[in-house]
């Protein structure tokens, strides 16, 4: 395998997800998969590289003053337990692509509702809803083997929880602590003998790079418009990937 291409994709997808809020785990593992490598060094790597991505836009998104810590609790209070809890659940590799596949494009086809910029915030915050919807999006999100922010995003969009930025925010903080949750649970696993550190360092210095750049550009120029449709696309576009590699009569 050429590292090179590897990085080049990595860079590429962080910059592109960074740019929305979103850490590229679902993109990153689609491309792993293409080079075959064993499912644990997957997970382990997509989830470490949403980390990295994420933490630089969560920086940025605080010096900003795009985060409103008090709605973002409830989502993540009980996400971070259950994505530790589906994390530990034994799936196969095809099971869990299928599962990750179908949702994404259920998620961008809701994205796609309506790419309207938000014009009135639902400032009613049922503090219930949120946590449960945290949660349920959490443990799938572990179960599958990334942060979750691909989930939540569509969802707040819908229920206009907040202006498009902010829900950027969000979602890079649910990504991070669901990733730190899940990586945990994936750590805490029997690691097989042969694991490419080398390769999993190139790759995080490549979505280091590309995740900082991608983050200032979201902040500084995307519109909320803009964001919902590049978000909608590189939703549909890694559902449809992951599916046509892992449903077999493709």
């Amino acid at each position: 395998m050429q590292h090179w291409e590897l990085i080049l994709f990595f860079l590429a997808i962080a910059f592109i997800y960074a740019s929305v809020g979103f850490g590229g785990g679902s993109s990153y593992l689609a491309i792993l998969a293409v080079y075959q490598l064993p499912v644990f060094e997957m997970k382990l790597i997509g989830l470490v590289c949403n980390i990295i991505v994420v933490t630089g836009g969560c920086i940025l998104f605080i010096r900003n003053k795009q985060l409103d810590l008090k709605k973002i609790l409830p989502l993540v209070i009980l996400s971070i337990p259950m994505a530790y809890l589906g994390a530990m659940i034994k799936i196969s590799a095809d099971t869990f692509f299928v599962i990750l596949g179908c949702s994404l494009i259920i998620a961008s086809v809701l994205l796609f509702l309506n790419t309207k910029a938000v014009d009135q915030i639902n400032t009613r915050n049922n503090i219930v809803k949120n946590s449960a919807m945290g949660g349920a999006i959490g443990f799938l999100s572990g179960m599958v083997g990334i942060g979750g922010g691909i989930f939540l995003s569509p969802l707040l969009h819908l229920s206009k929880w907040d202006v498009p930025k902010k829900i950027a925010a969000t979602a890079s903080v649910f990504i991070l602590v669901n990733s730190i949750s899940g990586l945990a649970a994936h750590l805490s696993k029997p690691a097989p003998a042969h694991i490419d550190y080398s390769r999993i360092l190139l790759l995080c210095g490549a979505v280091l790079v590309g995740g900082q750049l991608g983050s200032r550009v979201g902040i500084v120029k995307l519109n909320g418009v803009t964001i919902r449709r590049v978000t909608g696309m590189l939703v549909f576009a890694a559902g449809v990937e992951v599916l046509v590699k892992h449903l077999h009569f493709f």
